[in-house]
């Protein structure tokens, strides 16, 4: 593990199987994520995009290690290295036991504020709630942390005895973000936080994550499938397409100069807000999503593409060095123009 890297995922494979039939038994599998690799820097936002069901938040779910608790029967392969006080940890290999040990230090903000919040619960127990399994601190220390980790997102301790039914969803995410870091974690994976919210409280929630990001230190992996989102947010990028990296790099150099043909699709689809800017030309992709249960051989994407050849039926492309930093699989295009 790089020193500078505080979680590595190494070819992560994720099976989800579908049964059918009087016997319930396996007739095929989602190819959910198959076979990714990626590093996250010590305090960088790595933001991961792409369509739904692309595989971002089953990524997201497999380095937190719950995918194996919350559905038994699935396959996941890979390795996933997370960097503790007590050194280098493989999750994937933890049992439940043993994974509650290492719990604290990994936090996960949930997509939806309104289920996953106790409503049985009110606020300020949401919060204690983690520090009672993963912390030492006394009665009175997690209180006081509640109130401090309330001002902190931008409410007030007296809320703490309130339920999660009496905040609107932007105040509720703000409680999940609180809950999150309550036990000063040193990675945060948050699964799409803003797609529930208003367009003028996403900014306040992701301007928020900024603030506590640089106060408390934390490797943030950022999913999400909207691109101008993501790229406010995120220092590197990663561009998933049906369970598949396609193109690694720089924020802002994926935002403003995608190389996959993939990418270069998603990029196009993003809406212009000033009327008076002349949009690129927008580029529509042929065909429809292939399944997961039935993925395409080769490079994933290759039944879409506008400059796919035979060949890319053979095999998976690897991401390959096009730029400086910038990483692409796709072995017919470069960092300046695709070449066909």
């Amino acid at each position: 593990m790089k020193a500078e890297n505080i979680l590595e995922i190494k070819d992560l494979k994720v099976k989800f199987p579908v049964t059918g039939g009087l016997l319930l038994r396996k007739v095929a599998e989602v190819k959910a994520v198959d076979g990714v690799s990626l590093e996250m820097r010590k305090g960088e936002t790595l933001g991961l995009v792409g369509e739904s069901g692309c595989g971002k938040s089953t990524i997201g779910k497999a380095v937190i290690n719950i995918l194996k608790f919350s559905s038994p029967d699935v396959d996941i392969t890979g390795e996933v290295w997370i960097k503790t006080d007590k050194g280098e940890i493989d999750l994937l290999k933890l049992n439940r036991h043993d994974m509650r040990q290492h719990r604290g230090i990994i936090q996960m903000i949930f997509q939806d504020p309104y289920s996953s919040l106790n409503a049985r619960l009110t606020v300020g127990q949401i919060i204690e709630e983690p520090m009672l399994y993963h912390t030492d601190l006394s009665k009175n220390a997690r209180l006081e942390r509640v109130s401090w980790l309330l001002e902190k997102v931008g409410l007030q301790p007296e809320q703490s005895k309130r339920y999660p039914h009496e905040f609107s969803g932007g105040q509720r995410q703000r409680i999940g973000i609180a809950r999150s870091l309550s036990t000063n974690p040193k990675i945060i994976i948050a699964d799409e936080p803003v797609s529930a919210l208003d367009v003028s409280i996403q900014a306040q929630v992701i301007n928020l994550l900024q603030e506590l990001q640089n106060e408390f230190d934390l490797s943030i992996m950022f999913i999400a499938h909207d691109l101008s989102v993501v790229e406010h947010i995120s220092s590197r990028i990663a561009v998933m397409y049906l369970g598949n990296i396609v193109e690694l790099g720089p924020g802002k150099d994926i935002y403003h100069n995608p190389i996959h043909p993939y990418s270069r699709a998603l990029l196009s689809a993003v809406p212009v807000p000033n009327p008076k800017r002349k949009k690129k030309d927008r580029t529509i992709l042929t065909g429809d999503v292939p399944t997961p249960m039935n993925k395409p051989s080769g490079c994933a994407f290759r039944t879409r593409c506008p400059i796919a050849k035979p060949e890319c039926a053979d095999a998976i492309p690897p991401l390959e060095l096009k730029a400086e930093n910038h990483f692409a699989a796709c072995p017919y295009v470069t960092a300046d123009e695709i070449r066909v």
